[in-house]
This record gives C-alpha cells, structure tokens and sequence, in this order.
C-alpha cells in the first residue's frame, strides 16, 4: 500500500504503528488522462465527451485508502505541500512555504469524524495530523473521510477523500497494556515517527518483550488537563499506552511498591530504577503510570431495553377543533381584576378617613400637629427679624480717612448668648 508504512520497520522495528503520509497524486491523474484521450481517437463524439471526464479526473482525485489494524494506533498526515498544488499559483517564487493552509475533516454525510479518530493542528503553517486507535467493534465498516483543505490567502479549497478500512485480528491488542504520562511532549511532538520510536524503545529496553506496539496516544487536555503557561517553553503533556505481549517486568512492577505509593500521596517523586532510561529525552510522571492486563479486567455487560421499532402506539384519530368556536366573554374577569381591589381600596380609604376626623384622637392629632405647623411658622418669621452681630474680621481696624481706631460694634464681654430670643423681653 502507497503511503501506509510502519514505526516498528522505520524505528527499531518496534511496533505496528500505521503511519500515512498523503501523497501527490498528479501522476496517477495524468495516466488516467492519457489512457481516456487514447480511447477518444474513435470518434469526435467519443473524444468530446472523454475529454470532459479528463477535466473532472484532473481537479478530483481517486479515493485513498488505508488499512489499520484495531487496537493499533493508527495516524495520517495532512501534508500541506500535498494540496498546495491544488490552488492558484503564486505571484513570486518562496511564497508558497508562507501560505496558511487549515484542513477540516468529517465522516462523509455527517459533521463530524468518527469517535475513535482525532485531529489536530497547531498552526496554519504546519501540518494537520489525523490519528486514534480503532477497536475490533469498527472492524469491517470502511469510513470515508472527507478532507477538506482551505487556503486563507485565494479562500480556495480542496477536497480529498480518505477511506479507511479496519482490519479486524486476533494479534490485536496485545494483553498486557502500559499507559505513561509524558509531561515534556505535546501530542503532535509525539505523534511524529522518529520520537514515538525513540520512545518505543526505551519502553523495550526495560519490558524486553517479543511484541510491542503503541495502542492510543492522547492529549493531557483531552484528559481534564490546564493549558500550561506560555512561560519556559511549557508542553502540554501527553498520555501513550503501549502494549506487549509478555507480563510487566520488575521496573515497571516498582510503580506499585508501598514506599513509592507514600511518596505519590505526598506528591514526591517516587525512585524507579529504569527512569534513567528516559530522562534524557522524556520526563516521565511515574505517579500517572497506569498498568493493565486485559485477561484479568472483568468485562461488564449492560443489560439495555428494546429501542422498538420507533413508531408509536395506536391513539386513535386526531380531531381538531372547530372553526366555529364562539368568543370568550373576558368582562367577569376584568370585574374581578380590577373592580375587587378598587373596592378594598375605597373602604379602606373610609375606614382611614373616620379614624383621622371623626375620632377623638383623630382630632386631637390633627391639632396637635396644625400647632406644632404654627410655632414652627412663628420661629421662623421671628429668626428673620433678629439682629445679629457681624463678625469682628469683617469690620475694619481703623478709619481710612481720619485714621482713628474703631472700635468694635460690642465690647469683649458682650455675651452675645444672653440676647433675648423674643425682641418684646428686655
């Protein structure tokens, strides 16, 4: 199969790590534009007519496909050289490897990718990556991925189609299962065939087994993850399980020793002997390590009802309302809206009316208050009449014109305090 090629065969032939590159097709487009033009020489209406299905051959192209395994990582790589010879050329020569290229990927007839497959890419200028681990229960429906290309400069596109074809084994996965967290490394950092096989191979160092193959790789966001700080030159973090096909080896085993367990639950890190082994290249999280043997893992079964056959029990005719429906008489509702609070409203008003006039402590409240009206009038008036005292800083010192000294309008023990309040008392 063109373009499908395994880590195992490229990186110490480790594990069956599918890995499809796309690749350019032009030539398998010109072979079948050559082998219809020599067909069309019979006629002139053979000829016009091949030559409209050699335009549409030009511009789509044949289906790809590839062919995973389940329980196998699987990844493919949206090259954007690929597609960059499906849009305008370019004004000057070296703009190409500037232009922004993002990809959107569906299952065909729907609007999102299969659950099993992810995607991502970081920037506009790299490289999108498709990738995910299939289970036996996908094996055998092919999917057809719809790969769209957009170039944000001439807003063309490009389409492409991706057929992915499951092969279900018996090989597949391998029983015993290793998930590490590696806190140094971004899920498209590791996707990449050389680091994932550097990686598969400090994990054989210290498994040793017969088989080893990676099963999935995922985000830490994807996980419940924080998005790490832009300071450092941060990772985000990656999960990858690996499996083989011979029990955990004694390092691997030292993850589950109570010492180490104590250390994890005062969050130190635990000592593992083979961690040498990839602290050079990868920062392991030992307290994340996770260790599974499937042949011990109890499968739980739920017990789900009949979904049916989706139509409904029979409820008889529906009969709709008739046309000639008589009017509703809201006048007995305004009445009660609005006439009851009125009401209410106006007795109480009485009932406040003959509390303050007619009764005797109405009346006596009522003058009680008219007076206090009055004095508060009649201190008023009389403040307005009083005669007060300038302030000695506002009189002057001496005459301007004679220069004598005048003298202040009262003497310095003047209590200005014992001035009557009424003008009528002396």
């Amino acid at each position: 199969m063109r373009g499908t090629m395994s880590v195992a065969a490229v990186a110490l032939r480790l594990a069956a790590v599918y890995i499809v590159h796309a690749y350019d097709v032009k030539h398998t487009a010109s072979h079948e534009r050559n082998a219809l033009m020599e067909r069309s020489m019979g006629s002139e209406q053979r000829t016009a007519l091949h030559r409209d299905v050699v335009t549409i051959l030009s511009r789509a192209h044949a289906d790809r496909n590839v062919y995973p395994s389940a329980g196998v990582l699987f990844v493919h790589v949206l090259e954007r050289e690929h597609f960059k010879g499906e849009f305008p050329p370019y004004p000057k020569a070296g703009d190409a490897s500037t232009d922004p290229i993002t990809f959107n990927t569906n299952l065909m007839g729907y609007p999102d990718r299969p659950g099993w497959l992810r995607y991502i890419q970081r920037t506009q200028h790299s490289d999108g990556v498709l990738y995910g681990s299939p289970t036996a229960t996908h094996a055998g429906k092919p999917s057809v991925i719809e790969i769209t290309a957009y170039n944000r400069r001439t807003f063309e596109t490009a389409r492409h189609n991706l057929v992915i074809n499951i092969m279900g084994t018996d090989e597949f996965p391998l029983p015993y299962q290793a998930e590490f967290y590696i806190r140094n490394m971004n899920v498209e950092e590791m996707l990449a065939s050389e680091v994932l096989g550097d990686f598969l191979g400090a994990v054989k160092n210290i498994w040793q087994p017969d088989r080893l193959n990676a099963i999935n790789i995922t985000s830490a966001l994807d996980r419940g993850g924080r998005v790490p700080l832009p300071i450092n030159d941060l990772k985000e973090g990656v999960y990858v399980m690996v499996g083989a096909d011979v029990p955990f080896s004694s390092c691997l085993r030292e993850v589950e020793s109570p010492h180490n367990q104590l250390r994890c639950s005062q969050e130190m890190e635990p000592s593992i002997s083979c961690d040498k082994k990839f602290r050079a290249q990868f920062h392991i999280d030992w307290c994340k390590i996770s260790l599974v043997d499937i042949k011990k893992v109890v499968p739980v079964y739920i017990t789900r009802p009949d979904p049916g056959n989706g139509i409904l029990p029979e409820f008889g005719e529906y009969n709709p309302p008739s046309e000639t429906l008589m009017g509703r008489n809201y006048f007995s509702d305004f009445l009660i809206t609005l006439a009851v609070p009125s009401a209410v409203a106006l007795v109480l008003f009485f009932i406040l009316g003959y509390t303050m006039c007619c009764r005797r402590e109405g009346v006596i409240q009522l003058v009680h208050h008219g007076s206090i009206q009055k004095s508060s009038k009649e201190l008023r008036s009389m403040s307005k009449n009083r005669e007060i005292s300038w302030p000695l800083s506002t009189l002057p010192v001496f005459n301007p014109v004679s220069g004598e000294v005048v003298p202040p309008l009262h003497p310095d023990n003047y209590e200005t305090t014992s001035m009557p309040l009424m003008q009528t008392q002396t």
